[in-house]
Parts: structure tokens; C-alpha cells; sequence
């Protein structure tokens, strides 16, 4: 995927599509259900293509929600996903979390389902936008905006987490080895502090590190 800094006009955008099954009696009532919702189809497909088009994106390629899809994301590695999806989402959200499992992505989804339920199961899902009866061509730039404005602060305070919780899991294990040394060297809580230190500078690595390996030895000898 791009630097998150691209600009918009620079985003490679996937639209992943329901797969439509074929019409069951041609001529008949299914078949005249099937025609109406193909024809919708197409006429949502449209009006995504025309918004992306006249905004500048760049669309990689329009995917059908099948079990190929999380290796066809992983092969064009888009920028962000496009759901467009008349009713209920969940089987293609499925192809798409699996997809964007190891290497999160912004996703918008376009559908004409108001529930609840669906719009929170997909939220949970890590659907950054979700629209209900708004795929027109003139919404479609200030939408992807919005999604993906969302989606870079939900990345930034991610990683402030991450590092945040990272840092607490250092300051234990130094913590830890600062009591062994402390105990095996009958050393003061600072004096222990700077010779861990002093080992990690000559050793040239962190003191997380070394403490680490200190732990690691002591539970090795027991």
C-alpha cells in the first residue's frame, strides 16, 4: 500500500461487488426480480465509476466477492476498498477482513441496508465509512474524504497505543531486571539502573534488550 500521505488523486481504489447469482426462470417473476436487480447493479456501478473517475482516482479494478478476493487484494495491494453492496454486507465483509487482515486498508461501503445490526457489524468489521442511500457520482469524492481522513486518525492513535503499551512492557522487564541485579550484587535501585545501562551500551543494545536477556538467563538457571 501507498504512503498514507497520497493524495487522493493518487489512490489506488478496489470496488468489490456482490456476486450475482443468474436468474432462476427467465421471463418469469424471478426473472424479472433478477433483471430489476441487475439493473440497479449496473446503474450503482455506474454512478461509483463516474464519481472516482471525475475526482481523479485510480481505479484498479472492479472484484466480485468470491473466495478469490483476499488473494486478488493481496496481488494489486489497492489503497482502499469500496464496497458497493444494495443490501446486507456480511458475506463480502468476511472475503474483505481476511484480505486486510495483516495490512489494514480504509474501507467504504455504499448499501441501501439501514439496520443496525449490519451498520455495527461492520464497523466492527473495520468499515471506515458506511453509507446508507448515498451513491451518487457528485458524493463520492467528499465521502472517500471522510473515510479516509478517519481511517489515517484511527492509524495514528493505533500506534500511539501500540508504542504506549510497548513502553509500559519494557519498563517491566528493566524493572525486573533491575531487582535480580539489585538482589545478586546487593546493589541500590540506581546503582543496578546504570550498570544495566553500562551493559547495554557496550553491548550496543537497548535496555529492554539486555534486560531481557538477563531475565531470560535467570530463568534458564532457575
Amino acid at each position: 500500500m501507498k504512503s498514507p500521505g497520497s493524495t487522493p488523486s493518487h489512490l489506488r481504489i478496489v470496488v468489490v461487488n456482490p456476486v450475482t447469482a443468474p436468474a432462476t426462470a427467465p421471463g418469469g417473476e424471478s426473472g424479472c426480480e433478477q433483471d430489476s436487480a441487475l439493473a440497479e447493479l449496473a446503474r450503482r456501478s455506474a454512478a461509483l465509476r463516474i464519481g472516482l473517475l471525475e475526482s481523479g482516482y485510480d481505479l484498479v479494478a472492479s472484484l466480485p466477492a468470491d473466495v478469490f478476493l483476499p488473494e486478488r487484494i493481496a496481488q494489486l495491494q489497492p489503497d482502499m476498498i469500496i464496497v458497493d453492496s444494495e443490501s446486507d454486507a456480511r458475506d463480502i465483509l468476511e472475503h474483505i477482513v481476511i484480505a486486510t487482515r495483516d495490512e489494514r486498508r480504509p474501507i467504504v461501503l455504499f448499501t441501501e441496508d439501514d439496520a443496525p445490526a449490519s451498520m455495527n457489524a461492520a464497523l466492527d468489521a473495520g468499515v471506515s465509512a458506511y453509507i446508507v442511500a448515498g451513491l451518487h457520482a457528485g458524493r463520492v469524492k467528499s465521502v472517500l474524504d471522510v473515510a479516509l481522513a478517519r481511517f489515517r486518525r484511527e492509524q495514528k492513535l493505533l500506534g500511539e497505543l501500540l508504542d504506549t503499551r510497548k513502553k509500559l512492557a519494557e519498563r517491566k522487564v528493566v524493572d525486573r531486571a533491575k531487582g535480580l541485579v539489585m538482589t545478586r550484587y546487593g546493589l541500590s535501585e540506581e546503582q543496578a539502573y546504570q550498570r544495566l545501562r553500562s551493559m547495554a551500551m557496550n553491548k550496543n543494545m537497548k535496555l529492554a534488550e539486555i534486560a531481557q536477556r538477563l531475565i531470560d538467563v535467570e530463568d534458564l538457571l532457575g
